[in-house]
C-alpha cells in the first residue's frame, strides 16, 4: 500500500537531526542548494518570483494538466483527483504547486498537498496532510443530508438556538484521521461569540453521525476596535464624473463600503459603496462614519503594500484582485472578521466595552486580511493546534504591517490590539502571551484542545523569540520581556527575516493539517531554504522553538556541538519521565523521540488513549498494509530483571483465533512478542516483554505492524515503558 513518496525517507532523514517530525503534515521536500558551514544566503521575497497574474494564471493551469500524472508519482488512488489551487516559483525556477483532492467528486478535508519540482519538472519533495490514497468503503451514505444536520445541531459547541437545514449540509471524505471516512460538512447558525448569526462549521460522520470536528467560520479578532487611530494620512480613492468613492485601483480595486449596520447574517443588505463630490474624508472621529472607512482603506493598503514589498504576493490570493471590506456591520458589534466564502472584510462599531470604538484598527484590517492569505496558501483548519497557527499567523504579518507603515499615531510594537481601548490595554502580547490570563507560552501536549486566540500564543511566542530574541527591550514606546520555557538565553534574527521564514513555511510547506511539531519542521526547511542549512538563522530558528517547548534545538553550526544546556533548566514536556529509559513513552510530547511510518503518533478523537490525550494508531486499514513506529539508542537496565511493559487495545472485524493481522515487539531486530487480531480486547490490557537479553544494552525497540488485504484490525499503544 503506497502511502510516502519515494524520496520521504532519504529526506526524512536529513532533516531529522534535533527536529520534531510532522504529526499529520510529513515533509519530503528535497534539501536546496545552502551556504557553507555558518555562511548565510539571503534570498529576499522569501526566496519567490514576482509573477503577474497571468504568468500565475498560466502556471496553474499548467499545474492542472499535469495533476493526473502527478497524483500517479504520488501513489494516490484511481478514484482521486487533484485540483491546482495555486503555484510560487523560486528564483532559481524550482516550483511548489499547491492541490486539493478530491475523491469520487467529493471534497477531501484534509486532502490538501504541495509537491515541489525542480526547474526541469522533476518531483523533488511533497507535503500532504494526509499521507497516501484515501481510501473508504462507499460514498453512499447512512444518514440523509437532514439526518446530519439534526446532528450538527445537536453538537454544534460555539453557538446557541443553533439550526442548520439539509441543504446546510454537503458530502465529503473527511481525512484529517488516520483512517479516512465519509462525512458531512454541515454549516450551522446561531447565538456565539461572533454575534447573535454566527456560522459553525460541523463535521458529522455519515454512517453514525458522530462529531468529527467543529470549529467557527469566522476567523476573527473578538472584542477589537479603534476607529481613529491612524490620524490623518493618505489613502487612494478613484475619480468620478459625479465626485469620488473610496476604490483603490493602486490596491486591486479594493472598495470599502458602508454597511449601514446591516445585520451580521447579511452585512451586504443595505451596503453602498462610500461616495462624495470632494476627495477628503472623515474628520478623526466616529461622528463621521467616512472615518472609519478612512482606517479600514489605510490598513488594507499598507497589508497589501507589505505583502508585495516583502513576498511578492499580489494580494489575498495573489492574484491582483482586492477583496472588498465593509465597515459599520450591525450595531454594537465588538468584532471584525474575514470571511473566504465571500471573499470579504467585515469590520463592526465595536461596543460600550471599548467606548464603542469602530474595529478597524491597523493591526486588525492586517490580521483579518492575512486570515484570507492563510486560506489562499496552507488554509490551516480553524481548530486544534492548527487553528491556533492560523490565529498566530495573522497576529504576526498584522504585527510586521505595523512595523512596515511606520506610521507615527500607532508605532510598531508586539502587542495585538493596543490600540482598541480595551480595559486591560491590549487583546494578545507577542513576547509574553501567558500575561493576558489566558494564551498559553509555552506549548503542551492540551495545546489542541485550548481556543485557538489563546493556543496562538505559542506561535506568537516563537516569533517573537526568533525576531528579538530573550531579554527585556522597549519596543515602539512598549516594554517587552523575552523570557522562554527553558530559561535559555539567545539573539534573534530580526523580525524581517524571522517574516520570510514564516511566510516561506506557510506558503510552501506547511498544510491544513499542520500542528506546532509540522510547523518547527517547516521553519527549519524554510530556514534553509533561504538562509542555508548551515547558517546561524536556521540554528536561532530550532532555538526560539524550543524556547516555547516545541523540540530541541540544533546544533551550533560555529562549533558543531549542541547547544550547552542552561544552567537550571525548566522541566519541558520533552524531558522524559523518571526512571524511564524511554522518551516519550506516553506519547504526550507527539511524536517526540519516536521515528513512524505513517502518521501513528495522535491525539485523534477517533480512537481513545488510556492515560493524557496522545496515542500510537498502528493499522486498521482493512487492506495489505505494514507500517513501523521506533525508538534507537535506548538503554535497557544493567541490573535485575529489565523489562518492556505496555499497554495495548486490540479492535478487529476479524474473527477466530487465526492470526491474520499482527504486531511484533522487536529489539535490535528479533522479534520478542507478537500479537495479533486473535488477541482482541474492550479495553486497554498491559503487557510485558522481558528484555533480560540484553540488559546493560543500548537497543533499538520497534513495534512492527502487518495488516492483510481483507477485515481490518486496529492497534492502539500507550504507556510504554522500560525498567
Amino acid at each position: 500500500m503506497n502511502r510516502k513518496n519515494a524520496l520521504a525517507a532519504g529526506v526524512a532523514a536529513a532533516l531529522a537531526l534535533g527536529s520534531v517530525t510532522m504529526l499529520a503534515t510529513q515533509s519530503t521536500a528535497a534539501p536546496r542548494p545552502t551556504a557553507a558551514a555558518g555562511a548565510s544566503v539571503d534570498r529576499p521575497g522569501a526566496g519567490f518570483k514576482a509573477m503577474t497574474a497571468d504568468a500565475r494564471g498560466e502556471a496553474i493551469r499548467a499545474a492542472g494538466r499535469n495533476a493526473a500524472a502527478t497524483a500517479r508519482e504520488l501513489g494516490l488512488g484511481p478514484d482521486e483527483r487533484l485540483v491546482a489551487k495555486d503555484v510560487l516559483i523560486d528564483a532559481d525556477g524550482s516550483r511548489h504547486v499547491r492541490y486539493d483532492r478530491t475523491y469520487r467528486g467529493l471534497p477531501v478535508i484534509g486532502g490538501d498537498l504541495v509537491v515541489h519540482l525542480a526547474g526541469n519538472g522533476t518531483i523533488t519533495g511533497s507535503d500532504l496532510a494526509h499521507q497516501g490514497a484515501v481510501r473508504i468503503a462507499g460514498t453512499t451514505p447512512k444518514l440523509t443530508a437532514a439526518d446530519a444536520s439534526a446532528k450538527a445541531v445537536k453538537h454544534a459547541k460555539h453557538v446557541k438556538k443553533a439550526k442548520a437545514g439539509s441543504k446546510d449540509s454537503a458530502l465529503v471524505v473527511y481525512a484529517v484521521g488516520k483512517i479516512p471516512v465519509l462525512a458531512y460538512r454541515s454549516t450551522v447558525t446561531g447565538e456565539g461569540e461572533t454575534g447573535p448569526t454566527s456560522r459553525q462549521a460541523v463535521i458529522v460522520d455519515a454512517t453514525s453521525g458522530a462529531a468529527l470536528d467543529q470549529y467557527e467560520l469566522h476567523q476573527s479578532v473578538t472584542g477589537t476596535g479603534n476607529g481613529v487611530t491612524v490620524g490623518q494620512v493618505s489613502i487612494e480613492t478613484t475619480q468620478t464624473s459625479s465626485g469620488y468613492t473610496l476604490t483603490d485601483a493602486a490596491h486591486g480595486g479594493t472598495i470599502i463600503y458602508d454597511s449601514y449596520n446591516s445585520p451580521q447574517s447579511n452585512p451586504r443588505q443595505n451596503a453602498r459603496a462610500f461616495s462624495k463630490t470632494t476627495n477628503s474624508w472623515g474628520n478623526g472621529t466616529s461622528s463621521s462614519r467616512e472615518s472609519a472607512a478612512v482606517d479600514a482603506s489605510y490598513g488594507l493598503a499598507k497589508t497589501w503594500d507589505y505583502y508585495k514589498n516583502s513576498f511578492n504576493r499580489s494580494g489575498i490570493r495573489n492574484n491582483g484582485s482586492g477583496a472588498p471590506a465593509y465597515v459599520h456591520v450591525d450595531t454594537g458589534l465588538l468584532n471584525a472578521f474575514y470571511d473566504d466564502d465571500c471573499f470579504c472584510m467585515f469590520f463592526g462599531d465595536g461596543s460600550s466595552q471599548n467606548s464603542n470604538t469602530p474595529v478597524t484598527t491597523l493591526d486588525v484590517a492586517a490580521h483579518e486580511m492575512s486570515h484570507g492569505v492563510t486560506a489562499a496558501t496552507a488554509n490551516l483548519t480553524y481548530s486544534g493546534e492548527s487553528g491556533g497557527l492560523n490565529e498566530a499567523t495573522s497576529d504576526i504579518f498584522g504585527t510586521m504591517v505595523e512595523f512596515s507603515a511606520n506610521n507615527t499615531g500607532d508605532p510598531g510594537d508586539y502587542y495585538i490590539g493596543e490600540k482598541l481601548n480595551m480595559s486591560g490595554g491590549y487583546m494578545r502580547r507577542m513576547d509574553n502571551p501567558a500575561a493576558d490570563g489566558n494564551s498559553l507560552s509555552c506549548w503542551n501536549s492540551g495545546a489542541g484542545s485550548v481556543d485557538v486566540h489563546y493556543s496562538s500564543g505559542i506561535g506568537n511566542h516563537f516569533f517573537y523569540l526568533a525576531a528579538e530574541g530573550t531579554g527585556a527591550k522597549t519596543i515602539g514606546g512598549r516594554s517587552h520581556t523575552g523570557t522562554t520555557c527553558n530559561n535559555d538565553t539567545f539573539s534573534g534574527i530580526g523580525k524581517d527575516k524571522a517574516a520570510a521564514v514564516w511566510y516561506r513555511a506557510l506558503s510552501t510547506y506547511m498544510t491544513s493539517t499542520t500542528n506546532y511539531a509540522g510547523a518547527r519542521t517547516a521553519t527549519l526547511q524554510a530556514a534553509a531554504d533561504l538562509y542555508g542549512a548551515n547558517s546561524q538563522e536556521r540554528y536561532l530558528v530550532s532555538k526560539a522553538w524550543a524556547a516555547v517547548s516545541v523540540g530541541t534545538a540544533l546544533p551550533d553550526p560555529g562549533t558543531g556541538t549542541p547547544t550547552p544546556s542552561p544552567s537550571t533548566p525548566t522541566p519541558s514536556p520533552t524531558t522524559p519521565p523518571s526512571g524511564n529509559a524511554l522518551t516519550n513513552g506516553s506519547f504526550e510530547q507527539g511524536t517526540s523521540g519516536w521515528t513512524q511510518s505513517d502518521s501513528i503518533i495522535t491525539n485523534s478523537s477517533l480512537q481513545p488513549a488510556r492515560d493524557g490525550s496522545w496515542y500510537a494508531w498502528m493499522m486498521g486499514y482493512g487492506a495489505d498494509a505494514i507500517e513501523s513506529l521506533s525508538q534507537s539508542n535506548v538503554a535497557v537496565p544493567s541490573t535485575g530483571t529489565p523489562k518492556l511493559t505496555f499497554w495495548l487495545k486490540v479492535s478487529t472485524q476479524e474473527s477466530g483465533s487465526t492470526a491474520y493481522d499482527t504486531l511484533k515487539v522487536n529489539v535490535n531486530g528479533s522479534t520478542l512478542a507478537t500479537y495479533s487480531n486473535a488477541d482482541a480486547s474492550s479495553g486497554y490490557v498491559q503487557k510485558t516483554v522481558d528484555l533480560s537479553a540484553h540488559k546493560g544494552q543500548t537497543v533499538k525497540l520497534e513495534f512492527a505492524g502487518t495488516e492483510d488485504t481483507y477485515l481490518s484490525t486496529i492497534f492502539l499503544l500507550d504507556g510504554i515503558t522500560i525498567g
